[in-house]
């Protein structure tokens, strides 16, 4: 069977969770972490290799927390996402803090990925479905080369994926009839009040969307071709920054939605019924805890995770 590989974006800091670092915070009754969950689900599924996304300067937290436990049970390696990771002859603008988003993320891991991978955030937990399907599509269906990449995206439902405790980012999908994705647009500010949902684009102006729409939480499914796009279009996306915006991202949903107009990319949506939760707040926290809590005693995962 084909190999493949689970790559985690780890890089972040989580500013809206009051400054700590949140993918590393314990969740599970003896100390796991959500990526804790996420690799346990994804080598369940069958996926060979785990590749973590971090910064340079949380590397020892990370590999004391999580990283070397997952070392006595998988293949992992480590990239780094750093703001000064650029293409030959660019610089750092004047005033930004921050790295260039998830396409510069997975892009830091180009040399370590040779076969097809799937992309989550650290700080999400997806459920079980999610990786069998992706990681049935990638081994059984992908093809690795054509001209026109093979993708694929776990679909959430919007109404599974809304935080209680604030407003969420997601991006909003719309479908072709074959369940392909037609286009992927990032919509912000996303939350329900009095059983109605509100919403904002990139530009802080209102959007109607609806609780059954599809939505992608930057769980991808790529072929390893794939990073040689992401390298090449860098470049592309730096030229395009005007000066003083210390804050436009280089970001996955936006790649793929270009790569879907430009006809070089065709994704398949793989509906997920699971429900989504994540620490983005600090609130959070405990209804997470609570949820897993539930999946230990309905069976899903035991107390002892890797027992």
């Amino acid at each position: 069977m084909r190999s493949t590989a689970l790559v985690i974006m780890a890089a972040g800091l989580g500013s809206r969770f009051g400054g700590g670092i949140k993918q590393l915070e314990p969740v599970g009754p003896c100390g796991e972490i959500i990526m804790d969950y996420s690799v346990y689900d994804a080598l369940e599924a069958g996926f060979d290799k785990v590749v973590f996304i971090i910064r340079r300067d949380l590397e020892e937290d990370f590999r004391r927390i999580i990283g070397t436990r997952i070392e006595k049970i998988a293949d992992v390696a480590y990239a780094f996402q750093e703001l000064d990771a650029l293409p030959e002859g660019y610089r750092v603008p004047k005033d930004r803090k921050k790295p260039w988003g998830t396409g510069q993320a997975v892009l830091s891991a180009k040399g370590m990925i040779k076969e097809p991978f799937v992309v989550i955030n650290a700080d999400d937990y997806y459920g079980k479905e999610a990786f069998r399907n992706i990681h049935h599509y990638m081994t059984e269906e992908m093809e690795t080369e054509t001209s026109v990449y093979d993708m694929c995206m776990a679909g959430f439902i919007l109404s599974n994926t809304l935080s209680a405790n604030g407003t969420v980012t997601r991006g909003i999908c719309q479908l072709n009839p074959d369940h392909t994705l037609k286009t992927v647009t990032e919509t912000y500010d996303i939350e329900m009040k009095r059983q109605k949902l509100f919403a904002n684009d990139s530009k802080g102006n209102p959007v109607k969307i609806s609780p059954d729409q599809p939505v992608s939480m930057n769980m991808w499914g790529f072929p390893p071709s794939f990073l040689d796009e992401l390298e090449q279009g860098f470049p592309r996306f730096l030229d395009q920054i005007q000066p003083g915006d210390v804050k436009t991202e280089y970001l996955l949903p936006q790649i793929v939605d270009d790569l879907i107009r430009q006809g070089k990319a065709r994704v398949q949506v793989l509906e997920t019924r699971d429900k989504w939760f994540g620490v983005t707040y600090r609130e959070d926290k405990e209804a997470v805890m609570a949820s897993i809590h539930e999946l230990i005693k309905a069976g899903a995962y035991s107390e002892h995770l890797y027992s």
